[in-house]
């Protein structure tokens, strides 16, 4: 059986007189053992823009956008359906020059810092440690904070991690904690150390870093780590592969969890382009740089399997996602971007990467979650828009701690000139209610995409799905058209024995529900 499927796989079909390579995948849920984590549909929050004030946060005594205790209601609502798992705090380039305590206590006494990463504008502190934590526990997801290794000090941080998860009078970080209206601790898993430690957070070498990480991890609790704290090194940038390699030679197994990976898909980091006026040949690179994480996550991986083969240690892409030029009249610093049916396939295809390869990647955080960047919401005072983004990862969010299931995929090619890019991206897998669910990515800006489906050993019946398309790559929602990009029912998908069928449209996001 299996020689015929192979075979199957390398037919060409001859269409028009042109020979066509035919889109097929063979699905082997037999082989299926590893878990998607959740938390690979995790998001990112900087103080940054518009992302925390404006975004999250409008203040205690604003009267015209409803909010509980300064968070607005609305952003809660949607990303609640989004089920955001874990929420990655407050940088970015800012956690480095972050000093927590001036985030605590009452807000007419918190003193107000220069932000000299993003804009050079006032940063007052009054959304700080508890304001994010408190909001945290109304959303339901697990934060991540990031800490300042940067410009802060070893006792800084201990002090941090007794401030928030230590018991009740247990020490004087727990009594000051009471003292500003939290006696309980949270509950603070992943804790960050540093970020682009070779870059903006020290412009370290990977061996000094090493040894700083150490005596950081050393300090923050106690030697055994009896707190059970997720620690994620400050990984590598794109393919700084001997980042990786250092920092798994030289932390100590017991000292960390995780290595950090960031990845942007950007044009030309001089001339990055519009975010939503842009040719087919800028949205054919932005591809190949979005599908350049494939490479880049392989590639690091496999040097942490030289030295951990059990995969004990997790690959943690706690920044990607699309960057552009911000838009035309606001604040350069403010990274405020739209975002289209090209950010749509950049999720997409990203997702599915991630999914496949979660035997190793277990969180990832998409750079940013409101107002900045590859943003899932913007707002604009009382205004709220959900962008193509947000409805890809919330049409994902079936495969959170769903068992992947392996498959192999050949496809056709997206041929611009005398390049070219695989059309069809996808990933699978199955609940634990034993609904599988088939995300899949037609990236051709203008061929639609047949693909035929080897269900294998997967028993299916019926089949339902759900669509994101829309007539141009440059389409986006905006608060006058918030829902000019939606998802919409999908029922172009032909089941026959055990081979499904689909046709994909140009630039489009299907998923599956197949049971």
């Amino acid at each position: 059986m299996k020689k015929k499927i192979l075979s199957i796989a390398v037919i060409t079909l001859i269409t028009f007189g042109k020979l066509t390579a035919q889109n097929y995948m063979v699905l082997d849920a037999a082989k299926a053992v590893d878990t998607i984590n959740k938390n690979i549909y995790g998001h990112f929050a900087e103080h940054l823009g518009h992302c925390i004030y404006g975004g999250f946060y409008v203040g205690d005594d604003n009267k015209k956008i409803p909010n509980k205790n300064g968070i607005r209601l609305d952003v809660i609502e949607a990303l609640k359906k989004l089920k955001v798992p874990v929420l990655r705090w407050p940088g970015g380039c800012f956690a480095d020059t972050y000093h927590w305590k001036d985030g605590i206590g009452p807000k007419a006494q918190r003193p107000s810092m220069l932000n000299i990463w993003w804009g050079n504008v006032k940063e007052d502190n009054s959304f700080g440690t508890n304001e994010f934590l408190n909001m945290c526990e109304v959303l339901g997801a697990e934060p991540y904070l990031s800490g300042n290794v940067g410009s802060g000090t070893p006792q800084e941080l201990a002090d941090w991690v007794k401030y928030t998860t230590h018991p009740a009078n247990s020490s004087p970080m727990p009594e000051l904690r009471a003292k500003y209206g939290r006696p309980n601790p949270w509950k603070v898993k992943f804790w960050g150390m540093g970020n682009e430690a070779w870059g903006c957070g020290g412009n370290m070498t990977a061996e000094h870093y090493a040894d700083v990480y150490r005596q950081y991890a050393t300090f923050m609790t106690d030697w055994n780590n009896s707190d059970g704290i997720y620690r994620i090194a400050s990984g590598a940038s794109d393919d700084d592969y001997h980042w990786t390699e250092v920092l798994m030679k030289q932390l100590p197994p017991k000292m960390f969890n995780a290595l950090g990976l960031h990845h942007y898909s950007v044009i030309d980091w001089n001339k990055k382009g519009s975010s939503d006026s842009f040719s087919e040949t800028e949205y054919f690179t932005t591809m190949q740089r979005a599908l350049l994480m494939e490479e880049l996550v392989t590639k690091h991986s496999a040097i942490m399997d030289k030295y951990d083969p059990q995969k004990t240690k997790a690959l943690a892409v706690d920044e990607w996602g699309g960057w552009y030029d911000v838009v035309q009249g606001t604040n350069e610093g403010f990274l405020f971007q739209q975002n289209t049916m090209r950010d749509a396939m950049i999720a997409g295809a990203t997702l599915n990467i991630f999914n496949n390869h979660c035997d190793r990647v277990k969180m990832a955080n998409l750079a940013q979650i409101i107002n900045v960047l590859q943003a899932v919401i913007l707002t604009n005072e009382e205004k709220m828009v959900l962008t193509p983004t947000y409805h890809v990862m919330e049409m994902y969010n079936v495969h959170q701690d769903a068992l992947m299931l392996p498959l192999s995929l050949t496809s056709n090619d997206y041929v611009l000139g005398d390049k070219k890019l695989p059309a069809v991206s996808a990933s699978a897998s199955k609940d634990k209610n034993g609904v599988a669910h088939l995300s899949l990515v037609n990236i051709d800006a203008s061929k639609e995409q047949k693909i035929t489906v080897q269900l294998g050993e997967l028993k299916v019946t019926t089949v339902k799905g759900r669509i994101l398309r829309s007539a141009q790559l440059q389409d986006h929602n905006t608060f006058e058209k918030p829902d000019a990009v939606k998802p919409a029912a999908f029922d172009n998908a032909v089941l026959k024995g055990q081979e499904l069928t689909v046709t994909l449209p140009p630039f489009s996001v299907v998923v599956l529900e197949l049971k």
